[in-house]
C-alpha cells in the first residue's frame, strides 16, 4: 500500500516482456539492473510447480524475493508475476491467491503426442465427426498477412486429434479464473514431443478467440530444440520460414509469441526479433543459476567440486526425469584434469552446464550444500 510500485501488475501486453526467473530468490537486483536499460518489461516472479517442488519455494516466497528487489533498486517500470506452466485448477488458484498476475496454462497433458505417428486411415478412424468445425476449417484456406495457411482434411483432422481436448482445457480454465480480471493468460503448447505447425497455431487460436478466450500470449511448440541451458538445436533456416508465420498468426489474432526456454538461444534471438517486430514474451530461468554456480567455481573451487561431483555421480539420473535433454555426460571432462583455474571454462560446455542446470533443485536442498551455497 505505502510502495504501490512493488506490486506485480498484469503488464505482459507491453511490446517486449521478458520471463526472468529466480530459483535463488537473490537475483531479482541484478536482473533489473540489466533490464532497465533496455525497453522491456520484467517477469521477476516466474516459477512452475515442478520449480517450487524442486527448491522447496512457495509462490508466496518468490514473490515476496521479487517484490523487496523491486523496492530495493526502486524499479518504478512496473513487474510481472507469473505462475508459469500450471496445469490444474488448484494450481491456478494458488498462484492467483498469492497475488500473480499471469497465468502460463500448460495444456500439454490434453495434448495428444501419438497422432504424428498415426497413418490417414488410422486418423480418420479416431476423428470424431464435428459439423461445425469441419465447415469452418476443413479444406479451407486463410489469409494471414501476406501467407496462406490451408487445412486439407487430413491436416483439420489432425489438429482435431492433437488440439481439441487442449482448447477445452483452455476454455475452462479462462472463464474461471481469468475472465474479468486484471490477470494476463498465456496458452503454453509447448511442452510436447509435437512441433506446432502453423496451420496447427492458426486452429487454436482461431477457435479459442471464436469461443470469447482472450489470449495475452501463446507459446507454440517450434521446430527443432529448445533445450535448458544451451543454444538452439535444429535447421536454423526452417525455424526462419516457420516462425514468419507463427509470428504473422500472432499479429492477424492481436496476442504476442511466446518463446519458452529461451535461455542461450543466441542463434535463434535474430530470427525473433526480426519476424516478430520486436513483439515478443520470451522466458528464461536456468542462466542466473548457471552463472552464480560458475561465481562458485571462480570463488570456490573446492566446494564446486563436490556440487560437481554430486550432480555428475548422484543428482542427474534423478533429475532428468523432470526434463527434456540430450546430455552426454560422456562430453564433460573429468574434474582430476582440471585446475582450479580451468573450472569455470566448464560452463562453456553444453553438456556441462546442462548437468548443472537441471540438478538445481537436488544440489540446493543437499543439506550437505545448502548453508555452504
Amino acid at each position: 500500500k505505502l510502495f504501490p510500485f512493488t506490486a506485480p501488475k498484469p503488464l505482459l501486453s507491453e511490446i517486449r516482456t521478458f520471463g526472468l526467473g529466480d530459483r535463488l530468490g537473490i537475483a531479482a537486483p541484478g536482473q533489473l539492473r540489466a533490464i532497465e536499460k533496455y525497453d522491456a518489461i520484467p517477469a521477476l516472479a516466474q516459477q512452475s510447480i515442478r520449480e517450487l517442488n524442486l527448491t522447496g519455494r512457495t509462490f508466496d516466497d518468490v514473490l515476496d524475493a521479487a517484490t523487496f528487489g523491486v523496492f530495493r533498486e526502486d524499479f518504478r517500470r512496473g513487474f510481472i508475476a507469473d505462475g508459469d506452466h500450471l496445469k490444474t485448477d488448484d494450481e491456478v488458484e494458488y498462484a492467483l491467491g498469492s497475488g500473480y498476475t499471469m497465468i502460463t496454462l500448460d495444456c500439454s497433458e490434453h495434448i495428444r503426442n501419438n497422432v504424428n505417428n498415426m497413418t490417414d486411415a488410422e486418423v480418420y478412424g479416431k476423428y470424431q465427426d464435428d459439423k461445425q468445425l469441419e465447415e469452418l476449417y476443413c479444406n479451407k484456406s486463410f489469409a494471414v498477412e501476406d501467407y496462406i495457411v490451408s487445412f486439407s482434411a487430413e491436416e483439420f483432422r489432425r489438429a482435431c486429434l492433437i488440439y481439441c481436448n487442449a482448447i477445452d482445457h483452455a476454455e475452462h480454465i479462462y472463464r474461471k479464473y481469468i475472465e474479468g480480471r486484471p490477470v494476463a493468460f498465456e496458452l503454453s503448447i509447448d511442452e510436447t514431443a509435437t512441433p506446432t505447425t502453423p496451420a496447427q497455431h492458426y486452429f487454436v487460436a482461431s477457435e479459442l478467440i471464436r469461443r470469447g478466450v482472450k489470449l495475452t500470449t501463446v507459446a507454440p511448440r517450434f521446430c527443432g530444440e529448445f533445450q535448458k541451458g544451451i543454444d538452439y538445436i535444429g535447421d536454423l533456416e526452417q525455424f526462419d520460414r516457420e516462425m514468419i508465420v507463427h509470428a504473422a498468426i500472432a499479429r492477424h489474432f492481436g496476442y504476442k509469441l511466446s518463446i519458452h526456454s529461451g535461455s542461450d538461444k543466441f542463434s535463434a534471438f535474430p530470427s525473433i526479433g526480426k519476424h516478430t517486430h520486436g513483439v515478443f514474451h520470451l522466458k528464461t530461468a536456468g542462466t542466473n543459476w548457471l552463472e552464480a554456480m560458475k561465481i562458485v567455481a571462480e570463488k570456490d573451487p573446492a566446494l564446486y567440486r563436490e556440487v560437481h561431483a554430486y550432480a555428475l555421480n548422484e543428482a542427474f539420473g534423478e533429475a532428468r526425469k523432470y526434463y527434456h535433454v540430450t546430455t552426454n555426460l560422456n562430453n564433460i571432462p573429468s574434474l582430476e584434469t582440471l585446475t582450479d583455474a580451468q573450472l569455470p571454462e566448464l560452463f562453456s560446455n553444453n553438456d556441462a552446464r546442462q548437468l548443472i542446470h537441471i540438478t538445481y533443485g537436488l544440489i540446493l536442498n543437499h543439506g550437505d550444500f545448502a548453508a555452504r551455497l
